[in-house]
């Protein structure tokens, strides 16, 4: 049965924002898609991904620059998977179809496939936030990391607040040779069916991967003068440290003091109404940091993102008064860590929280 949220407090929290956000944009005369500052956003990683990729391949470098170089690389396929790939598969970049289209496949870049990312997190993710059995994105690294009362409680996790971090770094590696494949063939995501996908997918799938492969693990060990090890040594650092910064912007939007991990009523509902339940389950982090702002892709106001997804992000700044106040009219939580490190502080102690036998 397909998950409802009742709003059984009869809550007009999320009529209310709509509504003086539309008015924001109105009065404004703005549109609420990208504008200059984004575009020069899109084009600034997106150019330094393409210049260091050019440089390490010029083969005129020692191998500790290279090292830089390829750390540099996952550096910039993280921020490109927040500042372009987000927004555009979210259809919040441009009002035209056809740019999101195009800036969405530079999703590809990160070794992802953004077909399989629309319907786990656009779809799963963005209407089942924070859901055990519902919302997939909880399953950090089932039987390892426990994040919530649901969860079975293992000896081994009472030191999860250590191993936790190291475990993040390997996401983008599992996603690049493991869970988009696992994903895109399972008759399920969450309790969503996952199944029917046109045939044209199947070809993106398996020929964008063999591309990727081709480019970051065939061309350089051809074209450098590296040894098959010093190669895949560059290829995992890189992955390493994007999956690092991926894995933890999720984690401190979600997974921190405060945010709830809410089980459906009898299986079927959420007494919540759906907006209610994204400001229950959702935290910004660092959100006066215009450095977070820039790299993160306005990820850092989670809240914002998760009430208007298809609202660029270039404008979530002026969105988040809005949404606090009116928050604050109808008495309900407005979570956030003032800084990056206090929000990492709230993951950790959470961590640590739930690795203790209940």
């Amino acid at each position: 049965m397909q998950l409802k949220f009742v709003n059984i407090n009869k809550s007009s929290f999320h009529a209310e924002v709509r509504r003086r956000v539309d008015a924001y944009f109105r009065d404004q005369k703005i549109s609420p898609h990208a504008n200059r500052a984004m575009w020069f956003k899109a084009f600034f990683f997106l150019g330094g991904y393409v210049l260091l990729y050019v440089l390490l391949m010029s083969n005129q470098f020692g191998l500790w620059t290279m090292l830089g170089m390829a750390i540099g690389l996952g550096l910039f396929a993280a921020f490109i998977g927040f500042n372009v790939s987000h927004d555009a598969l979210h259809g919040a970049f441009s009002d035209r179809p056809w740019v999101n289209r195009l800036l969405g496949d530079t999703f590809y870049l990160l070794g992802a496939n953004p077909y399989v990312w629309k319907i786990s997190h656009n779809v799963v993710h963005h209407t089942y936030t924070n859901i055990p059995g519902h919302d997939e994105d909880l399953e950090i690294a089932p039987g390892l990391i426990r994040v919530h009362d649901d969860e079975p409680h293992r000896p081994w996790q009472r030191f999860q607040q250590w191993y936790a971090f190291p475990l993040y770094g390997l996401a983008s590696l599992s996603w690049v040779f493991r869970k988009d494949y696992v994903k895109f063939f399972n008759s399920r995501i969450g309790q969503h069916a996952n199944t029917g996908h046109p045939r044209k997918e199947y070809y993106n799938l398996f020929i964008s991967k063999a591309l990727y492969y081709f480019f970051f693990l065939v061309l350089p060990y051809l074209v450098l003068d590296v040894t098959i090890w010093q190669l895949l040594i560059g290829f995992v650092s890189m992955h390493l440290v994007e999956g690092l910064v991926l894995g933890l912007v999720f984690q401190l939007a979600h997974v921190v003091d405060g945010t709830t991990f809410p089980a459906p009523e009898n299986g079927v509902s959420i007494q919540e109404a759906w907006a209610v339940h994204q400001l229950c389950t959702t935290a910004n982090f660092a959100p006066r940091s215009a450095t977070a702002a820039f790299f993160c892709g306005g990820l850092n106001r989670q809240i914002e993102h998760h009430l208007f997804p298809r609202i660029c992000h270039i404008h979530y700044p002026a969105l988040t008064t809005i949404v606090r106040q009116t928050a604050d009219e109808h008495g309900l939580p407005y979570l956030e860590n003032p800084t990056f490190l206090t929000a990492l502080h709230s993951h950790y102690r959470l961590l640590k929280k739930m690795g203790k036998a209940s």
